[in-house]
Formats: C-alpha cells, structure tokens, sequence
C-alpha cells in the first residue's frame, strides 16, 4: 500500500486564499534550516483584482493580544518577510520546486501558486513557557506564523475574512557529533574532621533525548567523621527570558529522594536514575515547553543551541538543564552537571519520504497550551467575554 503525504490545509472565511503545507515543522540543523515552501490557491472572482500576499513571522509573545497597557503591546515581531504570490512576479515554471508543491500545483490547478521563504541563521526555535491553569489565555512565547491576505496593496488594511494564518514551527534535533560526557568532582572540609568528605558525579553522555532516562553515577568517598544523611539527585530547567526583561526561571522537572546515607569512613558508588518529562509538570506554571501546533502534545523545551555570532538577545527564551546532586549532612555539599535534552535526528528515510499517488487533505487548525478556543474562522481567543 503506498504512503499517504498529509498536505495541511486552511481557507480564508470568504474563500478568497486558502495555503496548503506539506508540514508544519521546519529543521535547523545548525548550518542550515528548512525553507518554509508551500502553496496558495487564489479565487480570481472573489479576489475582484486584489492582489494576495503571504508573510512568515517570528513573535515574541508576553501577554495576550488584546492586551494593550499605555500603548504597548505585549507583542514583539522578531522577524518578518512578505511576498506577492498573485498576480505572480514571475513565471511559475520558472521557479524550482520542490516534490510535495509539484504534487499540490497538478492537485489545485491554475489558480494555484507556490511560495518560498528562507530563515535567517539569528531566528531561535519554537518555545513556550507553560502557564498555570488559571492563566487563562495568558502566554509567553516565541511564535512563528504564515499567513495569507488579499489585499489592495501591500500596506492596506486587511480583513480578517479575507485573511488565513498558519502556526509552524522551528524545531532542532541533537548534534550528530556529541560532546565530552560531564564530569565533576568537590572535596569537603569540615571543622573538628581531620580528613575531608570527596564527591564524584558523572553523566554517561552529553545529551539525552526526550524521554530517555538520565543515568547519574555518584561515587562518594567520606573519609570525615561526618554522616551522610541523604543524597538528593534532581534535573533543574533553567530558562533565561532574554529579549525584554532577563528574567530567568528555575525549575526542578525530576528530583529523586534516594534516603542512601554514608557513614563517616565510608564509600559509595552508585547510578542513579531520573527521568524528566513534562507528565509529571502538567500544572506548574513556567516550564518551558517546546511549541505545540494543533492537538498535538508537546514536551519540555529541548535545550537551545547559540549559533556562533549570533546574539542571545534575539532568541527571546533560552533553555538549558542541568544535574543537581546534594548531599545532605547538616548542611549541604553539592555539584551540578550541565547537559541538553533534545530531540534525536529521524531517520533520512523518514525525512525524505518520497509521495506516491495518494494526498490527504487535513483542515489546519491551531491551540495554544491552556485555555484557547477556536472558532469557526480558525481564529484563536481565550475565551474570555470581550
């Protein structure tokens, strides 16, 4: 049985535009990012000489969109680029396309048109912060978005009906190259113990995928007259608000309360498991998650990886985790182990589909993390009275 390539769909209320997507996530892959392609079926009749355009976004979101507060929106446009698809600027056979908008293009007909649009390298990936269950319709984000309008001109205002928006995202898997596995060690002194208390953590390996668990070996050697009560290991996200405010959230996904103890003149060495997963932070609020399209689930954010040149500012919100093991003895003697949580690389078999006769047109519609409704229009609110 051949393969089914899903093409996303939307259409404007007043069926003047309607944009057609082979998918909705889009790889950086470091030294390159996919281009966002696509197609735009125009409705001649309804259209009554308006031209149509076709943007691709990135925002950065901090509040609703209808909140306003002395003149400032609580909405930043990172980046922003927008082309004229009708009437086309050039020849359409003159443009190279890729498989999927070749299949589109026979699919709809005359009246359909490709578009093509180019990360720059400085854009950051799709990531949210989870709000609590009572902030309704509440965000902070950072967003991308295609849209279609038809319009007298560029810069003319434009209808909401004659107007169709689209959620992507930007996604980034693991490094195929990996780095050294973190590894790190203290030595404690105490008063009234001739000898110290020797701490070792390490990690397997540099970067776990999502819902993988995270093997922690700890090796203690407490040659002091002081007991190890207990020893805590738990997986810190750290995320870094960097465009506005410099806020940064700490947060402990996983936490393992082994009750082990170490007397004085003992050892210790043993692995340690933990496993972070957004199952287990459903109700907490600023978590960062990755951005989620449709009815899809998401998970927690994947770590963010800084291109060389480019400035942390502009990648709105920055995610790293890290280990934290303490021992608790009295006080507190503790290290921590930086490492990412990402997605792995698929398969290039799955990257590269090849279609085969069979296209499935899927209505594409869009909800944020808590509390958004959609519309018939596939507009999206919070549900709240106006």
């Amino acid at each position: 049985m051949s393969p089914k390539q899903i093409i996303f769909k939307k259409i404007s209320k007043d069926k003047s535009v309607g944009v057609y997507m082979g998918k909705r996530d889009f790889v950086d892959r470091i030294d390159s990012v996919d281009v966002v392609d696509g197609v735009v079926l125009v409705d001649p009749e309804v259209l009554q000489g308006k031209k149509v355009y076709v943007t691709l976004s990135c925002s950065f979101r901090y509040g609703r969109d209808d909140m306003d507060v002395m003149g400032i929106a609580f909405r930043r446009d990172i980046f922003m680029s927008t082309r004229q698809i009708y009437p086309p600027l050039q020849d359409k056979e003159q443009g190279i396309l890729t498989k999927v908008q070749e299949k589109i293009l026979i699919k709809l007909g005359e009246n359909a048109y490709p578009f093509f649009f180019e990360f720059p390298d400085n854009l950051p990936c799709s990531v949210g912060m989870q709000p609590a269950p009572t902030d309704v319709g509440k965000r902070c984000a950072v967003e991308f978005e295609v849209k279609a309008f038809s319009a007298e001109n560029q810069d003319a205002k434009v209808r909401k009906r004659s107007t169709v928006s689209l959620a992507i995202r930007k996604v980034q898997y693991a490094p195929e190259q990996d780095g050294p596995a973190p590894c790190v060690s203290t030595t404690r002194d105490f008063l009234m113990s001739d000898k110290p208390l020797h701490l070792e953590a390490s990690l397997d390996k540099a970067t776990y995928y999502h819902g993988q668990p995270i093997n922690v070996r700890v090796n203690i050697n407490n040659t002091s007259n002081k007991n190890v009560r207990n020893i805590i290991i738990s997986v810190d996200q750290i995320a870094n608000v960097v465009l506005y405010c410099n806020d940064s959230y700490v947060k402990t996904v996983a936490i393992e309360d082994s009750g082990d103890t170490v007397e004085a003149g003992a050892t210790l060495d043993k692995v340690y498991s933990v496993l972070p997963l957004l199952a287990h932070n459903r109700e907490r609020r600023g978590i960062a998650l990755d951005g989620k399209l449709k009815h899809e689930d998401t998970n927690l954010a994947s770590s963010s990886v800084v291109k060389p040149g480019v400035l942390k500012e502009v990648l709105g919100i920055l995610v790293s985790y890290r280990i934290m093991v303490k021992l608790i003895i009295g006080g507190e003697v503790g290290v921590e182990l930086p490492f990412r949580l990402m997605h792995p690389k698929p398969d290039a078999g799955i990257l590269c589909v090849e279609m085969e006769e069979d296209m499935v047109f899927e209505e594409f519609k869009r909800a944020y993390l808590k509390g958004m409704i959609e519309d018939e229009e596939g507009n999206v609110s919070t549900g709240e009275g106006s």
